[in-house]
This record gives C-alpha cells, structure tokens and sequence, in this order.
C-alpha cells in the first residue's frame, strides 16, 4: 500500500552530538496532497447524494452542498457541474433574446434618446398591437405606464422603458408554473394543436428533457390522420429509447387507452398521448378529440392529467382564437409556445394573459432539443425588452 512515509537509513559512524540547548521540535506532519483532498470529498457526497427533484420545469435551482476548497480552486468535478449551469443558463438567454430578436426590435428601439410625450407613448401603442399582444393587453399597459410616469415623475426614456419591463412582467406571471411530476402513476399528458404547430416533435423533446429527471415515458401514436405522423413518433422514440404504442390503423381512442392500459402494467412514470392536428372550426374533428379524452378517462380514473396545446408562436392573434376554442373544447391545463424564433408577433403572451390565462409550460426558439426551456416570465421580458 502507498504510504508517505519513507524508511530511515542507518546513521554513520560519528561521534555522539552534543545536546541540544533547546527541545526537539515536534515531529513533521505526514504531507496532504490535492488529490487526497478530493478523495475525502468525493466520497462524503456519495454517501449523502441529493434527492432528485419532482418538480420539473422550476424556476428554483438545486444548491449544491459546500465543498472544502484546496487553495483558492474548487474541486474539479464540482466548479465543472457549476460551470455547465451557468453555460447553460447564459446560452438559452442569449438563444432566447436572438429568438424574440424580431419582436424586441420594434419595442426596444423606440426608447432610445427618446423624449417622454405623447408621440412616445403612440409609437408603443403601434409597436405593441404589431406584436399581437391584441387591444385589452396594449391598453392596459399604455394606461398604467402613464399612470406609473405620473406618479414616480419619471423624466427620462430609460426610467420609462425600466417601468414597462416591471409591467410586462407582471402581466405575464400569472402564466409562470412548473410542470409537476410525480403526482401519478402514470401521469398522463394528452398533446394537442393545429397542424404544423410543431405538436409531434414537441413530444420528442419533452420525453428527452424528462428523462432527464429519471422520468420512464411512454408515447402514444394517436395521431392516425397526418400522412406519416406514426413514423414520426417512432422516430423520435427511437432517438430517446422509448416506447411507442401504434397501430397501422385504427380509432386514435382505442390507441389512447391500449397507452394508458400499457403504462399502468410497465408502472411508467408518464404517458404521453399524441393527438391529431386540426382546426378549432373543425367540430367534427373538435368532438373527436373530445372522445379521445373520454376514453383516456375510462382507461384510468381522472386521466389525462395534463391536456396540453402547443402553439406556433408565428400565428400571433390567431393563436389566441386557437387557446379560446381548445380551451372551450378539453379544457387546457397548460400551453407550449414554438417557433418564436421565427416571428415578430412574441406580444401575443400578453394576449393570452390577459384573455385566457392558461399556465404557458415551455416556450421554443429553435429545432434543438435544448432550445425548448421552461417558461420564466422575467427571462422574457428581458429578451423582449432588454
């Protein structure tokens, strides 16, 4: 076994010294190295690991324990896992701010070295109704920024724009809320949305990010109408090694509760059921889906748990329209908005917030798994706003 100590080799023939004045001193301490440090940390933190969250989606951040520092740096693994959050954090942020690029561009810029008028505030008014943030929204920020101007005797463009984001943000926190897993056994989600609002690779990325929280999905194919749309699924199940329950034909019901039924014997963690996209103008379609909800409920009692609509974000008013009729039809427990990468009409959250508050669970920017992120109010807004 490797030791720091080394065995003394035997004294020469010399005449005896001569005592020492003073006492010996003390004897040298064996030597520590960084790696011994690291061992000895290591192996506190496994044997108390952190439980895993349930909550997935949170605003909240996981702290880790506090680690003994050799000299002035970190242990190598820890300052590594912190270092990735903050990555991670700063690159969605800047993904998130060139995504509303678009938007933010037509709001941003009127405050700078501008004067605090009524030209101002009538060139917000246009910029806000071009985002789609709809009249009831862009009124009722207009009115009480100018009440907040009063009030605060705020002189200058930036104090303004400061009290807008204060504004905006609370408008839209109302939608801010995690996705909680866990509740169920399974906890059954059913997907819905147009076609084209990106409804079936939404699917994909949300059972890769609940892998994540070692979460076991299972994927339903009830989408049976879009050309394709099956083979879409599998595709994604096979990127993430996950279950997809399908048929080569058959009613999108019948697939529903064999997935229900499935994932109640496998005791999976969540079950996802994939929907057929159609218009709300569609009843025939629209009572459709509510058949499917029903036969969900059959299949296991107070399912589906989750009835989620995802949106594309580039639809601006007309997404609302889709919120109210869904809505009306399933009744929605939360939204996923996509594309917003692509659209000057990111106003249309304030829309929703003011008209139908519906949880916003997940916001897109982009194709990557990694640019669909959990919907934070305040992170928003500063893209937007700046």
């Amino acid at each position: 076994m490797f030791s720091f100590f080394k065995k003394k080799p035997p004294a020469p023939d010399l005449p005896p010294p001569t005592p020492p004045a003073a006492p010996p001193p003390p004897a040298p301490a064996v030597p520590v190295t960084p790696v011994a440090v690291a061992a000895v940390v290591g192996a506190a933190l496994a044997e108390s690991p952190p439980a895993p969250s349930r909550r997935y989606g949170s605003t909240s951040t996981f702290v880790a324990p506090a680690v003994p520092a050799f000299g002035s740096e970190l242990i190598p693994e820890t300052a590594e896992r912190l270092g990735s959050e903050a990555d991670s954090k700063s690159s969605w942020m800047a993904r998130l701010k060139a995504g509303l690029s678009k938007t933010s561009s037509n709001l941003s810029l009127l405050f700078v070295g501008a004067r605090i008028d009524e030209d101002l505030y009538e060139e917000l008014e246009a910029a806000l109704l071009m985002s789609d943030a709809g009249m009831d929204a862009t009124d009722y920020l207009l009115t009480e920024l100018r009440r907040k101007v009063k009030e605060d005797k705020l002189l200058d463009a930036a104090a303004v724009k400061a009290a807008l984001k204060v504004l905006m943000t609370d408008m839209l926190r109302p939608l801010v809320k995690p996705l909680e897993l866990g509740r169920h056994q399974p906890l059954v989600m059913m997907i819905a949305g147009v076609n084209g609002a990106g409804k079936t690779t939404t699917i994909g990325k949300l059972a890769k990010h609940m892998q994540k929280y070692e979460q076991s999905v299972l994927l339903a194919a009830g989408d049976t109408f879009r050309a394709a749309a099956r083979e879409q699924l599998m595709v994604w199940g096979q990127r993430n090694n996950v279950t997809v329950i399908a048929q080569e034909s058959g009613d999108p019901a019948a697939v529903a509760f064999d997935a229900v039924q499935s994932g109640k014997a496998r005791k999976m963690d969540v079950v996802m059921v994939d929907t057929a996209g159609r218009l709300p103008t569609q009843l025939h379609l629209m009572e459709e889906l509510k058949k499917i909800k029903r036969v969900i409920g059959k299949g296991m009692e107070g399912a589906p748990h989750e009835v989620l609509l995802v949106i594309d974000g580039n639809t601006g008013q007309n997404a609302l329209a889709q919120v109210k009729a869904f809505d009306d039809a399933l009744q929605l427990t939360g939204l996923v908005i996509t594309k917003l990468d692509g659209t000057a009409k990111g106003g249309v959250l304030a829309a929703i917030a003011r008209t139908r508050p519906i949880p916003v669970y997940f916001i897109g920017v982009g194709e990557k798994i990694e640019d669909l992120q959990p919907f934070s109010a305040d992170e928003f807004v500063e893209a937007l706003l700046g």
